[in-house]
């Protein structure tokens, strides 16, 4: 993801590997994609510096347009970005941030003296990894679609099992809202089952953001069997050819008269009798699904955060955080507002305050909560967002994925801002974490 949202016709990059008696650092939130984007959108407010732009047009001037989609970007070979409108969700944020009206109280902050920087960071990011022959490709020996079990019982219930095992994202929730939509049934008549190997479908697990584009697509597809079926029993019952009746809201109805219809109740209980189903017909309603998705999905979206350094002490305060974020069609705002809210506090949190230290003799110590910092509320601030609605092609559900989102870009857009603030004092560039004591004595080698 190192070309991130940008339109470079070439790529080549170089990697040094270091051979050390340090512990490796894993797993990150986003694995690999911050380091990806932090990289990229550095360099694209190093450009901007250079040329004297505004860090936003720089961006606007580099992007992939919409009218290129699907784009495959030089470094990912049989990939391709499936969709997406990057000037809109840059134009969104800026507009729900007054971004001009924040340059103007930036620059009447400076001539006081203060110091205080705004970051722009815009990101691509990679979700619902799945397609096999992709990944398989790339040297993973085995699948990675997801599959789903729906059963119906003969009250109307409905039983949901996925391969997706939850890690406090709310999949149980989710889920079932895809299966109710599906179906045109009450939301709390579905129960969702997970994490037993015993009862639930294979399942490949919950990373790459790939829980409700892949698992949630298995669902929607299962759920679609037994529409399909409930249609055939239906139209049996009301003594018609399937052609001349439709599944809405929850039952079956002839066309045009919807007042000859049998409800969800109805056709689940004469599933369960099998006594008066069409010839052929199986009893009961269950059906398996398996989804191996033909591509992953590329979310997106255009962060801006503002700082103020305290010159006496280095702290850095984030005083405003906008984000536009697009990540397709949301099935759960509530849920992907929290997805966005820990990701953004993650990787802010790493451009601040997270790391781990060693000293010369290859000795950690940061390796207890007394010595490593994660922040606390009252270090972190109120996150307003909002966000752009781009279907994704590779999954009849549109979804795009959220999981990782927020850390992909939120650590350079504190980056950004941080330089940003330095800038007059001639600082060009530091190492994350930017620490009091670091910011500090990047103020006191100026003076």
């Amino acid at each position: 993801m190192i070309s991130g949202p940008y339109h470079f016709p070439a790529l080549h990059s170089e990697i040094d590997a270091a051979y050390t008696n340090t512990m490796m650092v894993d797993a990150y939130r986003g694995a690999g994609r911050p380091e990806a984007t932090y990289l990229i959108e550095r360099t694209m407010d190093l450009v901007s510096r250079e040329l004297g732009m505004d860090p936003s047009e720089v961006r606007r001037k580099n992007f992939i347009r919409t009218n290129e989609f699907p784009y495959t970007p030089p470094q990912l070979g049989m990939l391709a970005y499936d969709s997406g409108d990057y000037e809109k969700a840059l134009d969104k944020v800026l507009e729900t941030a007054g971004y001009q009206n924040l340059r103007s109280q930036q620059e009447a902050a400076r001539k006081d003296g203060r110091l205080v920087g705004i970051g722009v960071g815009s990101y691509v990011e990679i979700c619902g990894v799945a397609p096999s022959q992709w990944i398989q490709s790339e040297g993973w020996a085995g699948p990675l679609g997801e599959s789903a079990h729906i059963r119906v019982f003969a009250t109307g219930m409905v039983q949901v099992s996925t391969g997706s095992l939850p890690q406090g994202q709310g999949h149980e929730t989710t889920m079932a809202q895809i299966v109710a939509h599906e179906l045109g049934i009450p939301f709390e008549n579905v129960e969702v089952l997970h994490g037993d190997t015993q009862g639930q479908p294979f399942g490949l697990g919950t990373y790459g953001s790939r829980s409700a584009a892949v698992g949630g697509t298995a669902l929607h597809l299962c759920a679609g069997k037994i529409k399909e079926k409930m249609t055939r029993i239906g139209a049996h019952l009301l003594e018609t050819a399937v052609a001349d009746v439709e599944y809405k809201d929850g039952g079956v109805s002839v066309r045009g008269v919807p007042d000859a219809s049998k409800a969800f109740g109805d056709i689940s209980m004469a599933a369960w009798l099998a006594s008066d189903l069409p010839p052929g017909e199986e009893g009961m309603l269950e059906a398996t699904s398996f989804y191996d998705p033909p591509n992953c999905t590329f979310p997106f979206g255009t962060h801006i955060a503002m700082v103020e350094i305290e010159p006496e002490t280095g702290v850095v305060e984030v005083v405003r955080y906008v984000a536009v974020d697009d990540v397709g069609p949301v099935i759960n705002p509530m849920i992907v507002d929290g997805q966005l809210h820990g990701g953004i506090a993650q990787g802010v949190s790493q451009a601040l305050y997270e790391q781990a230290v060693y000293d010369d003799k290859g000795q950690l110590i940061s390796g207890s909560m007394l010595d490593y910092t994660v922040p606390t509320a009252t270090q972190l601030p109120s996150y307003e967002l909002d966000r752009t609605v781009t279907p994704s092609p590779v999954n009849p559900l549109g979804v795009k994925g959220v999981g990782e989102a927020g850390t992909i870009v939120s650590t350079p857009t504190v980056a950004n801002a941080v330089m940003d603030a330095l800038a007059p004092l001639g600082v060009r560039d530091l190492d994350m974490p930017f620490t009091p004591d670091s910011v500090w004595r990047a103020i006191q080698d100026t003076s």
